[in-house]
């Protein structure tokens, strides 16, 4: 697997990406894309071009992967507003997805560091899942859809970031649509996150319920809860 290493500074200038969160996005993670294409689009796209290439290696790993995460759905962001209005990332043709077009969305090129092409999916899965090995980024990392973490309306800070991403988890699984236990018939319904990377989930807890278990004791989970995976609502976080 190839190792990325970027050389040169660190990503400048991160108020400006604050800056558009504050302004687009509201308390429960909804985007007005509307307002961002007629008032932000360029300043997001300034912003992405003046971006330079950085070495994660010589700052700090909190640093770095604040940094990744910013990009990851900064990158999000501008994919949509180049076709907006649309009603999913996931598009569909007389009712059937769209496959080819939801594949592109995350792995064709979307940006060119160090001289090298990165997708949406390279960023994710060739870079900081195996580089950080931290679950609670697939709370932080935000596609645009509702199924989706919720997008927070502020930036990642290296000196906050162990903060933001325990609140992004906690929030994550206090969602009704995202999680909910029913105790009578013992089973513990979750987001298909936890199906889809659970060898993440499990690298850091004995089971799916542990982990949750973990931001959610008030559950009082039973060893061993059966799970059920919720519906992936792949409807824009308008």
């Amino acid at each position: 697997m190839e190792r990325w290493v970027l050389k040169g500074c660190r990503m400048i200038d991160v108020a400006t990406w604050d800056g558009l969160l504050r302004r687009h996005v509201d308390g429960r993670g909804r985007v007005d894309y509307g307002a961002w294409q007629r008032q932000g689009a360029a300043e997001l796209e300034n912003w992405l071009a003046s971006q330079r290439p950085f070495d994660p290696e010589s700052g700090s790993r909190a640093g770095a992967m604040a940094l990744w995460i910013n990009l990851y759905n900064a990158l999000v962001i501008r994919e949509v507003l180049a076709r907006f209005p649309l009603a999913s990332i996931r598009p569909t043709i007389a009712g059937v997805p769209n496959w080819p077009s939801f594949l592109a969305f995350f792995s064709r090129p979307v940006i060119s560091l160090q001289g090298q092409s990165l997708s949406l999916n390279r960023i994710e899965h060739e870079i900081l899942r195996p580089r950080y090995g931290d679950p609670r980024l697939h709370f932080a990392l935000v596609c645009a859809a509702v199924g989706c973490p919720l997008l927070r309306p502020e930036a990642y800070r290296p000196e906050q970031l162990e903060a933001q991403l325990d609140e992004d988890a906690l929030r994550f699984l206090q969602h009704p649509h995202k999680l909910r236990f029913d105790p009578v018939n013992g089973r513990l319904y979750v987001s298909r996150i936890f199906q889809w990377y659970s060898r993440d989930f499990l690298a850091v807890a004995p089971s799916i319920g542990a982990y949750v278990g973990s931001y959610r004791p008030e559950l009082a989970l039973p060893a061993g809860v059966r799970l059920s995976f919720l519906p992936y609502d792949w409807a824009l976080n308008g």
